[in-house]
């Protein structure tokens, strides 16, 4: 079954500790697409990320955020993720005596009661879980460990990919999932997330780097400068950062003026 899903960002202007990050920004991601986001350091990429998730410390102070015609600023964080919105964490946090498993149950469980759906058998889920977990090329030890704890900086990122798989959420921010990674680990992440795509899975993947977009092909790509999105198109894009960096941009008279 198709599930159209929109994710609208529209005019958004975020504070941080009082100093102004986000200064209007205009974004839509659709299921069934795949958007990038670049930028250079400090230009507002995490704010944006965080600032969808309901971050307390990032205060919004103008525009709005609509998942297929709702207000998801009103909502509880948990209620933007049982609504189909997923983040995946730049820093994973650790969650000592919560197993991998257990939380994977619970919040599998939450996610599929809030769609109208009934809970998983324990034998069907244990099934989804470990072909999921062969996907990644993760070890099963880790299901009966504590979430993140103890983690290496790529199993923690490879851990962010196995709870996308399984709660299947319809559009994802991927917070800068490549940084870390060495080239193995990056491709299993990547063999993850390209799992997801199709029509009813839309992604916003925030990255420094062209590596992980050799993997996972956006058809959309955004380049963030001072709070604002500058410049968007295509692969094309992409490839000009890599060859000049982010100079032409953010000298540019344009991009000043937006």
């Amino acid at each position: 079954m198709h599930i159209c899903k929109k994710l609208e960002i529209k005019n958004l202007h975020v504070n941080v500790e009082g100093k102004e990050i986000l200064k209007g920004v205009n974004l839509v991601i659709n299921t069934g697409e795949v958007h990038a986001l670049m930028g250079p350091n400090g230009s507002g990429k995490s704010t944006l990320a965080t600032s969808l998730f309901g971050h307390p410390n990032y205060e919004i102070t103008q525009g709005e955020v609509l998942l297929d015609g709702e207000d998801i600023l009103e909502m509880d964080v948990d209620e933007r993720a049982r609504k189909g919105m997923f983040l995946a964490f730049q820093y994973p946090s650790e969650i000592p005596g919560v197993s991998v498993v257990n939380f994977l149950r619970m919040a599998s469980k939450a996610r599929l009661s809030s769609n109208g759906g009934e809970g998983m058998s324990a034998r069907e889920f244990r099934k989804i879980l470990k072909e999921k977990v062969a996907l990644l090329k993760m070890d099963e030890s880790f299901l009966s460990r504590s979430l993140n704890e103890g983690f290496s900086g790529g199993e923690k990122k490879r851990m962010e990919i196995l709870q996308m798989n399984m709660l299947q959420p319809n559009i994802a921010v991927l917070d800068e999932t490549d940084s870390g990674l060495d080239v193995d680990a990056l491709k299993n992440v990547s063999e993850g997330v390209n799992q997801l795509v199709g029509e009813n899975f839309g992604a916003l993947i925030i990255t420094h780097y062209q590596r992980i977009l050799n993997y996972i092909k956006p058809e959309f790509v955004h380049i963030m400068v001072d709070g604002r999105i500058a410049n968007s198109g295509g692969l094309e894009l992409v490839e000009k950062i890599e060859a000049e960096g982010y100079d032409w941009l953010v000298n540019s008279p344009v991009a000043s003026a937006v």
